[in-house]
């Protein structure tokens, strides 16, 4: 079902979506860039594509990463994202290998958010994010892409729902591809990730002064929808 109206005369626009982890946000950004006919990009996956490579050369030495070897490394990984022609949605590489799955896995969610607060690591993702949405007609999700990515985005959504549901979200996710992992061990990874995400020193996660507040611990995927459909339809000009 579509519950975009979508004019031709409608401006491009540039869409932040904002939020903890685990809230539902790429797949809300994958559904509403489908749907209008915009460019998805997943800034968490490219975070989450630099901790692969450091768990896979061994960088991490308990909640600490080699940043000598990391800083020289880092101007020569290759992240890039591709339509999966089945699915219609984008799928991340890592040095032209498809990690999609890889990058998913509880190892990668424990590190992802010590990776993520490196100011240099940040530096390079958020660079490459401004020059992926430099032509707008974009939707791009993260933790600071309405504050620091595109502080003039036309619409920032920042969404949120308590832990202990996007623990269950997450939990019911793995147990739907086969994978291992405990609700309490998620729900204790999920409030450390919150912890590290709004308390680092670079670009914390925060809501934007004039982001949208989405709170969906209860609502429905349809109910979403329709509530996606009216704020892109007030930003975009068509109401």
């Amino acid at each position: 079902m579509h519950y975009y109206n979508i004019q031709n005369d409608m401006k491009k626009i540039t869409i932040a979506i904002d939020g903890f982890s685990s809230c539902g946000k790429s797949t809300m950004a994958k559904d509403l860039a489908r749907e209008i006919g915009y460019i998805y990009i997943d800034s968490g996956a490219m975070y989450r594509a630099v901790t692969l490579y450091c768990l896979r050369h061994g960088l991490f030495h308990g909640d600490e990463v080699d940043t000598d070897h990391l800083k020289t490394a880092l101007p020569h990984l290759n992240i890039s994202f591709k339509l999966n022609p089945e699915t219609g949605r984008p799928q991340t590489y890592l040095d032209g290998a498809l990690v999609e799955d890889d990058i998913r896995t509880l190892a990668v969610s424990s590190k992802v958010s010590i990776v993520a607060a490196l100011d240099f690591v940040r530096e390079a993702m958020v660079s490459l994010q401004q020059q992926m949405g430099r032509e707008k007609g974009i939707v791009m999700d993260g933790r600071d892409i309405g504050t620091t990515v595109f502080p003039d985005a036309e619409l920032k959504i920042f969404v949120t729902a308590s832990p202990e549901i996007r623990a269950r979200r997450r939990y019911d996710e793995l147990q739907a591809k086969g994978e291992e992992g405990s609700y309490e061990e998620i729900l204790e990874n999920v409030k450390e990730r919150d912890r590290i995400d709004t308390s680092r020193t670079v670009s914390p996660l925060r809501k934007a002064d004039d982001a949208i507040e989405l709170d969906n611990s209860h609502m429905t995927i349809s109910e979403q929808k329709e509530w996606l459909a009216t704020q892109f339809r007030k930003a975009a000009g068509a109401e």
